[in-house]
């Protein structure tokens, strides 16, 4: 029955983060880990959703016990993911934007105007981050202008920068109503905090292409204990253990193109399931 296969495969799907969790060397192709860990969860997220009507599209007049347990469990999946996908993604999107709306009206401010987008917060806490979405702003505390030298200032506006451009926060956004909308019993958070480091690790990337990997791992230890803004806008600090693991990152070797190219096709495989599944039930 491709309803059980489904709801069979959402279940493998959802185990598989909690393996790439412990996998530290996938770190270093952060852009296809990222590829890889949203086709997983866009991947189960589909199968929940088509269970219930493929289920549904093919009764029988004396269905097994079986078969009406599976029709009751597609269901009961499809419209739960249904409903936490349409909620979440709405509940989401406008938190963060009126949470952004709100940040920036505030450093706009009381910040000290520096170019179009950039201000400069009077705070004694070493700190620097960004506000992305529609009027992006570049925050940079007093402080962090005081204490930090030239290359490590342009690390740390290198990877701001990169955050804006690349437009990491729907990144971020679009796992999250992903993640959500999946099986709490499923779900691990670590999928959360690992797609956030690699969003960090991707706009180290683009820092070090600007001003070398000494300037920005010494930006990252200088600001590893400071704040960078809500928990959905990414800064270069982010805490000591998150620090340490991308200088780690920073220094490692590139990886081997197979791993990259292994990676892709993880991705792929995992988006091709549902469609090929629902392919199936077509008579």
């Amino acid at each position: 029955m491709i309803a059980a296969l489904l709801l069979l495969c959402a279940a493998a799907l959802l185990s598989v983060p909690h393996l790439l969790v412990r996998i530290e060397r996938l770190r270093r192709s952060p852009r296809a880990a990222l590829f890889v860990w949203q086709a997983l969860s866009l991947s189960a997220v589909l199968c929940l959703l088509t269970a219930g009507p493929i289920a549904w599209l093919r009764p029988r007049p004396l269905p097994t016990v079986p078969e009406v347990a599976v029709l009751v469990v597609a269901s009961v999946a499809s419209l739960g993911v249904l409903v936490h996908l349409l909620t979440n993604g709405h509940h989401v999107g406008t938190r963060i934007r009126a949470a952004r709306d709100e940040h920036r009206q505030l450093v706009d401010l009381v910040g000290r105007h520096e170019g179009q987008h950039t201000r400069v917060l009077p705070s004694e806490r070493v700190s620097a981050y960004c506000v992305p979405g529609e009027g992006s702003r570049l925050v940079i505390t007093e402080a962090a202008l005081t204490a930090l030298p030239g290359d490590q200032l342009a690390a740390v506006v290198a990877h701001e920068e990169a955050h804006l451009h690349e437009r990491h926060d729907l990144v971020l956004e679009f796992f999250t109503v992903l993640h959500t909308a999946t099986p709490r019993l499923l779900r691990t958070d670590r999928a959360l905090s690992e797609v956030a480091l690699l969003v960090e690790v991707l706009a180290d990337r683009a820092a070090r292409e600007q001003v070398g990997e000494v300037a920005l791992g010494r930006a990252i230890v200088s600001l590893s204990e400071a704040a960078a803004g809500s928990d959905l806008t990414p800064g270069v600090s982010a805490g000591a253990g998150a620090a340490a693991t991308r200088i780690r990152l920073l220094v490692a070797d590139d990886p081997a193109p197979w791993q990259t190219l292994v990676l892709y096709v993880v991705c792929t495989a995992a988006l091709v399931v549902p469609p090929a599944l629902v392919a199936l039930s077509v008579p």
